[in-house]
Formats: C-alpha cells, structure tokens, sequence
C-alpha cells in the first residue's frame, strides 16, 4: 500500500477527520496561552518533526487559532540534548514533547524495552506490542510522572552504519567506534559485542563522523537517509533490526487539565493522525509491499546494503544473550513477557 500523500492532501484529511468531535462554543472562556511550545529532537526532513509542525497546524486550524503550538527543533530549548527534554517537560520549561524512547529511558527505565536487544524483529512485533497492554502501562507510568501521552508513532528499526567495512558477525565489529544516544544499555549491548561504544548527543554527531573521532553508529534507514549521513563517510550499513524505537507525543499533564474536553479531542485527534503518517513515512522504501526505494537510493549513493540473514542474525543475538539476561529484569521483567507474548501472538 502506497501511503505518499501531499503536505496539502494530509492537512485537509486531518482537518476533516478533526473537525468530526469538535463541538462548537465549548472552552472559548478558557485562559489560554500565547504560544505553547513544543520541542522535538530532530529536524526537518525527518519524519517525526515533520509531524510536529503538522500537528500544530492541524491544532491551530481546528481552534480558529486560539491554541498555538510552536514547534522548536533540534532540542533547541535544552541546548542540543534530548535526554534533558523530558525532565524539562515534567518541570515546565515547554508544554508538548515529541521523544523518543531512547531518550526517554534514563528517566522512565521501561521505556527501554523497545531498545532490548532482538527483542522485536520486525514492524509487524512494534504493531503488536504497541497495541498491546505494554502501551497502556508505559502510559500509566507517564501519567504517574505528570506527563500524559497523545500518541505513539515507529521511529524505525535501528541498523548499523559505519565507514570502515561491511559487518555480517560480531566479529566485524571489533574495534569499531560506534556513538550511541543514551541508555547505557546501548554501551553494553555493543560491548558485547567487540565494539568501542561512545555516548554523544545528535547535535555533537556530525562533527564526530567527519572527523573520525567516531567510526559509526546504529539509526534507522531512514533516518540515515534524510539527515544525509552518507556525506559523512558511513559507507556501509547492516540492516539487522537488532534495536527498534518509538515516538511519543506528550504533554505536561498540568498544561493538559487546563484545556476543555473538547480542545483536548482536537489536539489528541490531531496527535494520532500525524502519528500514523509518522509511522508510515519511517517503513517507507524498506520493503513493506515490494517497496524498496531507500534501499535503492543508498545505493546509488555509494553505500553498501547488507541485509543479514537469518543465521547472521542469531549469531549477534546469541552475543547479546547476557545483555538481554542482565536488562530485562531492570526494565521490568512482566513488562517483558507481556511484550514476548503480544509478538508471539502476531
């Protein structure tokens, strides 16, 4: 299924379907503020943040105006680092929060059950467990920190890419320089595995690639992709699925209570639609329904795809076994079963 659609097209569908529960006359007495802010990790054209700002149109539309939600990139209100945002969100510092689970997990530890090595195999597994009771505890757990969560979208299976060779066992891996985001999770995993893992933020990235003082780093194809990595030496990638990731969509529950019921439909209404639209624009061009565009285009772009088979990929999981043994029960053990069970009945 092809799920392109024009920024205009999305816009005008979202506003439709928004337009369904709004219900006229309700919450004009509210105090409102001038402007809400909304930070996100990223930049255009990554898919997620181009969500945010449709969000907030789609919200702006829907009120006539009245709710304005200004969307700040690049973790720009907490200079660069996005694992500040959600402890900045909790404390006022800005109202909405589009992060990611990565990020996230310093902060709330179940949330590192999307980062568990070999956990979820596939787009298929995330649908499963995010449709799953999993979701609704994790967003319990939001709710117990004074953050409620709007929507959730894929951000991409997380591969490896580096400029030095082509990786297809743990052997490959040794000695490589590979940056991470932020759970130290990540540090063990590639530990194990022979690597000389290094924590750095995405601002600090860039620099680090183009100078060598990183070899690699794992990210999603698409992700990759948009943010024009291949300029940056990386080379070779190794499509493996070994770690997914998600979006969440929140909002300081304080901010929240002081909307009516029917603006907090509007705004919930135009978090889900992005989402989706998030989701499909992360699994474009990987293969679902024959696509295969982003695949194609790095090709063309000189870097080589490996997509590892089934053997290859259980030889990395038995190298991650311990690591998975040692984080599962910090993460939370039942929260892990209800995840291998909501995958085993997809």
């Amino acid at each position: 299924m092809d799920f392109r659609i024009s920024r205009r097209q999305f816009l005008t569908t979202a506003a439709a379907g928004a337009a369904s529960i709004a219900v006229p006359g309700l919450g004009r007495a509210q105090a409102l503020k001038s402007e809400y802010k909304l930070s996100v990790t990223n930049n255009r054209p990554a898919g997620y943040v181009e969500a945010a700002y449709q969000m907030a149109e789609i919200v702006a539309q829907k009120t006539n105006g009245r709710i304005n939600i200004k969307v700040y990139p690049a973790s720009q209100l907490v200079s660069g680092d996005a694992t500040r945002e959600f402890p900045s969100l909790r404390r006022g510092l800005f109202d909405f929060l589009v992060g990611s689970t990565i990020n996230l997990a310093p902060h709330v530890k179940e949330m590192a059950l999307f980062s568990l090595p070999f956990l979820m195999p596939d787009s298929r597994a995330w649908d499963a467990v995010v449709n799953s009771d999993v979701r609704k505890d994790l967003d319990a757990t939001l709710a117990s920190r004074d953050v409620t969560a709007l929507s959730w979208s894929e951000n991409g299976f997380r591969q490896l890419c580096n400029s030095q060779r082509e990786v297809h066992k743990p052997g490959d891996m040794k000695g490589l320089k590979i940056r991470y985001a932020a759970n130290p999770l990540y540090a063990d995993i590639f530990t194990a595995l022979g690597a000389n893992p290094v924590q750095m933020s995405w601002a600090d990235l860039q620099t680090s690639l183009a100078t060598g003082a990183v070899d690699g780093l794992e990210t999603p194809v698409n992700t990759f992709r948009e943010a024009k990595l291949y300029t940056l030496k990386q080379k070779y990638m190794s499509i493996w699925n070994y770690s997914t990731d998600a979006n969440l969509t929140m909002v300081n529950t304080e901010v929240w209570n002081t909307f009516t019921p029917a603006d907090r439909e509007i705004i919930k209404a135009a978090a889900e639609q992005t989402a989706k639209w998030a989701t499909s624009e992360s699994r474009k061009g990987l293969g679902a329904g024959g696509d295969r565009s982003s695949f194609v285009e790095l090709g063309k772009l000189g870097v080589t795809v490996t997509e590892l088979t089934d053997t290859e990929k259980a030889e990395f999981r038995k190298a991650t076994s311990d690591v998975m043994a040692k984080w599962a029960p910090q993460v939370s053990a039942e929260l892990v079963k209800k995840a291998q069970a909501a995958i085993a009945k997809a």
